[in-house]
């Protein structure tokens, strides 16, 4: 299973305050669990079973909320057993598809 996610708080310190310091409480939680993951502009997707995953998810959740008074939490889930390895074959298989090989 994929997971997709991103968290940012609200609520904090002044009008512009950045989160870039609550998002690496987030990742550092993302990075110490050991689980399969991909972070960029936008979200950190999780790959592993639906349990595991939703821990660290709620662990990193937890974790932004020690920077405000609310947190934003976006999720997306890929849920489709059976299959392991998506966090880069579902990338392989793009870029074969533009190649025109898929």
């Amino acid at each position: 299973m994929l997971f997709a996610f991103s968290v940012a708080p609200s609520g904090g310190e002044g009008a512009g305050a950045s989160v870039h310091e609550a998002v690496a409480a987030a990742i550092r939680i993302v990075r110490e669990s050991g689980i399969p993951h991909r972070t960029d502009s936008m979200f950190t997707t999780l790959e592993g079973e639906w349990d595991e995953c939703m821990d660290v998810i709620k662990r990193a959740t937890e974790a932004v909320g020690e920077y405000g008074t609310r947190v934003s939490l976006v999720l997306k889930a890929d849920i489709r057993p059976g299959y392991s390895g998506e966090l880069t074959g579902k990338l392989e298989r793009l870029e074969k598809a533009l190649d025109g090989e898929g």
